[in-house]
């Protein structure tokens, strides 16, 4: 009985793989090796069962790379993908340099205080996150908070909304937590000892840091920095609608063709595209944890 316990259990996550992974993996890639037709659905070829090994003969050869083409020479596609790269690098950059000295000061304080920071850090999260992000239009829109704040302060009104500065601010207020809980769950274990030790070998409380505690919680950044990175790079909502037209990144080019579009091979040979890039960073993470486990 407890064999067939643990073997349940152990078959468990594979079968939520395939079920919310594997199968809509298989059901896109399809989607892309497909073109598109005026029809309902709007792509051909059409697997017809009722005709047997016949039917999945025709289906497979009319399967092909055509989409794939299409998107290597449209110039659209290719800035479109360049850019979400950079803007989800530039904002993973920007919340490691805001996440860390949070993390860092949270796991410094009193044991007491640190749940209640930790639960600020959360809080957010209890907010709708399509309302968060509705908030920062009314912040920066030409006669919102922030201009009426800087005119009370005598200073010219900016223009930010409807630019890659404004998506730049959403999406590092909307994933901090995302790299600020990693990092502080890796600080929070470090062995203090070790820097006592560094200190009475002589350094000083700066070099300590950074010979010691930085080092060590490089897994953590790393972590943090994926956990932002993946998502934001194929973020729709906020580019949506803190950035202008001239702001390009895949989620609205998947949204455009999937349903402005109605071109659904298109829209799913992006998803794949990025899937397939997004992959990469994501293995060599998991072969450095391997080699530090090793």
């Amino acid at each position: 009985m407890r064999r067939g316990r643990v073997g349940l259990a152990a078959i468990l996550p594979f079968l939520w793989l395939a079920l919310f992974f594997a199968f809509p993996f298989l059901l896109v890639t399809k989607l892309s090796l497909s073109h598109t037709v005026l029809a309902i659905p709007p792509y051909a070829p059409q697997l017809d069962l009722s005709q047997g090994l016949a039917g999945l003969k025709v289906f497979l050869d009319g399967l092909d790379t055509t989409t794939y083409a299409r998107l290597a020479q449209d110039r659209l596609y290719l800035d479109a993908y360049l850019s979400s790269l950079r803007i989800a690098a530039m904002a993973a950059v920007l919340l490691l340099l805001i996440g860390y000295p949070i993390a860092y000061g949270i796991s410094r304080c009193p044991p007491g205080l640190r749940l209640a920071l930790v639960m600020a850090v959360i809080l957010p999260f209890w907010t709708s996150f399509l309302i968060r992000i509705y908030a920062w239009i009314a912040i920066l829109k030409p006669a919102g908070i922030l201009n009426a704040a800087l005119a009370g302060l005598g200073l010219p009104p900016v223009d930010i909304l409807n630019t890659e500065t404004a998506v730049l601010l959403g999406l590092v207020y909307a994933y901090l937590p995302f790299m600020v809980l990693p990092l502080y769950a890796v600080l929070d274990r470090q062995d203090e000892s070790l820097i006592e030790a560094a200190q009475d070998l002589g350094a000083t409380p700066l070099a300590a840091f950074w010979r010691v505690t930085f080092p060590l919680s490089l897994p953590g950044a790393a972590a943090g920095a994926l956990l932002c990175f993946i998502p934001m790079a194929g973020e729709f909502v906020i580019p949506d609608l803190l950035g202008g037209s001239e702001t390009l990144m895949l989620g609205r080019v998947i949204w455009t063709e999937f349903f402005a579009n109605r071109d659904w091979p298109a829209a799913s040979a992006v998803a794949i595209v990025l899937l397939a890039t997004l992959a990469v960073p994501i293995l060599l993470f998991e072969r450095e944890q391997g080699k530090v486990l090793s």
